[in-house]
C-alpha cells in the first residue's frame, strides 16, 4: 500500500472498507461541519453506513472508476479527496474534498488534491479535471484557485440542501495548463 507525505505528521493514503470504523469515527467529528458541502449519500451515520461509502467507492475503483484517498494528520483521519467521477476513456475526472475543522488551514487539501491531478494528467494522460462546488463555499473555490483552475460557469440554483437551492460553481484545469505550471 502506499503512502504519500503532505507535510509533517500528514498523509495521503487509498481509504479503503478495511477503515470503515475509523471513517465512521471521522465522520462523527466532521458530519455536521461537511453536511452543507457534500453529497447526502456521503455523510452516512454509523460504522454500516461508512463500510457502504468504502465498498461503494472500491467497486467504482475496481471498474477503473472513482476513488477515494484518506488524510491523515498525527495519526488521525480528519478528511479526504476523491475523485468523484473517473473516466480514462473520455479523458476526464472530477475531484472532491472534505476536512474536520481542526485540520483546516494547513494546506492539507491542496496539496492532497495536486498529487491526485499529478496522477491523473502525468500517468493516467487525462485531459481534464473539474471540481465542483456550492458558491458560497469560500473555502472550496480556494482550493480550486491554489490548483490553477478557472472558473468556467455557475450553473443556478443547482444544488439543493435542506429546502434551499444553492448555486453550483464547475471549476476546471486541463493538463496543458497543469504541466505548464511546473508542477
Amino acid at each position: 500500500m502506499f503512502s504519500l507525505p503532505l507535510h509533517d505528521d500528514a498523509r495521503l493514503a487509498p481509504l479503503e472498507v478495511r477503515h470503515a470504523e475509523e471513517f465512521a469515527e471521522h465522520l462523527d467529528r466532521a458530519r455536521e461541519h461537511i453536511r452543507p458541502w457534500v453529497g447526502p449519500g456521503f455523510v452516512t451515520e454509523d460504522v454500516g453506513g461508512a463500510r457502504a461509502t468504502l465498498e461503494r467507492y472500491a467497486q467504482r475503483q475496481a471498474a477503473d472508476g472513482a476513488r477515494l484517498y484518506g488524510i491523515w494528520w498525527n495519526g488521525s483521519l480528519v478528511g479526504g479527496v476523491m475523485f468523484t467521477d473517473f473516466d480514462a476513456a473520455v479523458g476526464s475526472c472530477e475531484l472532491g474534498c472534505w476536512l474536520e475543522p481542526s485540520a483546516e488551514g494547513h494546506g492539507l487539501v491542496t496539496r492532497a488534491c495536486a498529487a491526485l491531478l499529478e496522477w491523473a494528467f502525468t500517468t493516467r494522460k487525462l485531459h481534464r479535471a473539474e471540481w465542483h462546488c456550492r458558491a458560497d463555499n469560500d473555502h472550496s473555490s480556494a482550493v480550486a484557485k491554489r490548483l490553477g483552475m478557472t472558473l468556467e460557469g455557475v450553473r443556478r440554483e443547482a444544488w439543493p440542501y435542506q429546502g434551499t437551492r444553492y448555486d453550483k460553481q464547475l471549476w476546471a484545469v486541463l493538463a496543458p495548463e497543469w504541466q505548464s505550471t511546473g508542477r
